[in-house]
């Protein structure tokens, strides 16, 4: 089944633009694609994902260029996405990996958001996932999201409007957890090292995935990390059953309203972009170049030695997804926006 929605998810991309791959030309020889990373060094599956596509996508680009990785962390990966509004252009030189909740950034009026999702060029995702929210055992006795409604949990976090402190504000408002939020981590590694060191008791915004490859994944099958709560659209199959949804512990529709923007971006997976005025032309080659590297045999058996899934989104589901969240209710867009924080 995986290898049959990667081949969909590459003939989609090439039925989408056959002009761009019959025609395509010599622009990116002898050129530079950077691979950009919207987070630190240590970035769970948002930097493995890109790292090791890097080296196998350039072969589906024509005139193969080189194709290398940086890392642009900042206020949860809004300087990212800021620089690719304003500062790439139309050259399709400049890819960008970002923790998806930054997504959600303009439509919360979030201050320093100077970028509009629904004008990216999506490129896609290479697996569905769900957030979650998770405490290291030997730094808490809390094992259920409800021993969290009756007891503080100190989580730490980014940026206040990135991911990790959104999730646990929100549900500290809408079903009465007790998390306390340390904000000013440099990146998502940070506050796991963080976690380990004792200084804190969890992470709200865990990607499932994240946590299921590299070190990580031992720490759960250890039983170090316990996961509590989980933050998506629909529960995982992969995940115990008997870890709720936070949608389905909203107290009234309203409040689920607000949780459904919350998580909406979670249903993009890992997306990357790139600029809005890349020709459509340039983003179908590296589109259709991006689906074939992932149905590439070399790439898949990267990712299962790295414990990586692989269950891919088009770049048009992502676009989808996207208008879809920015056409949400203006009640409940202004419900949501008094709950995150700002600064």
């Amino acid at each position: 089944m995986m290898r049959a929605a990667i081949f969909s998810c590459f003939v989609a991309a090439i039925s989408a633009a056959p002009c761009a791959w019959a025609q395509a030309s010599d622009h990116y020889q002898g050129k530079t694609i950077v691979m950009y990373i919207g987070t630190g060094e240590s970035a769970g599956a948002v930097g493995a994902y890109p790292r090791a596509l890097a080296p196998i996508v350039r072969k589906y680009i024509p005139g193969n260029p080189n194709v290398v990785v940086s890392n642009m962390p900042g206020a949860g990966g809004i300087k990212l996405a800021n620089f690719m509004q304003t500062q790439t252009g139309p050259d399709g030189l400049h890819w960008a990996f970002i923790t998806r909740g930054f997504m959600l950034a303009p439509l919360l009026k979030v201050p320093g958001a100077q970028f509009d999702p629904t004008k990216f060029q999506w490129i896609g995702s290479p697996a569905r996932t769900v957030s979650v929210g998770a405490v290291w055992t030997a730094n808490t006795s809390v094992r259920t999201i409800q021993e969290a409604m009756t007891r503080e949990v100190v989580l730490g976090a980014t940026a206040p409007n990135q991911d990790t402190a959104i999730f646990p504000n929100a549900l500290n408002r809408l079903i009465g957890s007790k998390f306390r939020i340390v904000t000013g981590y440099s990146s998502v590694g940070q506050v796991d090292i963080a976690m380990q060191r004792g200084e804190i008791e969890g992470k709200v915004g865990f990607t499932w995935g994240s946590l299921m490859s590299g070190a990580s994944s031992q720490w759960y099958k250890d039983g170090k990390i316990k996961v509590i709560v989980q933050l998506g659209m629909e529960k995982s199959p992969d995940i115990p059953a008997d870890v709720p949804l936070a949608l389905d512990l909203a107290k009234t529709l309203e409040d689920r309203q607000v949780l459904e923007i919350l998580c909406g971006p979670s249903a993009t997976g890992y997306p990357s972009f790139l600029g809005p005025e890349v020709p459509a032309a340039r983003a179908a080659i590296i589109r259709t170049a991006y689906a074939a590297a992932l149905a590439d045999p070399e790439f898949q058996d990267i990712a299962r030695k790295q414990q990586l899934e692989l269950d891919p989104i088009s770049g048009e589901e992502i676009a989808r997804l996207v208008r879809n969240l920015y056409a949400q209710p203006p009640e409940a867009v202004e419900r949501t926006k008094a709950i995150v924080p700002q600064g």
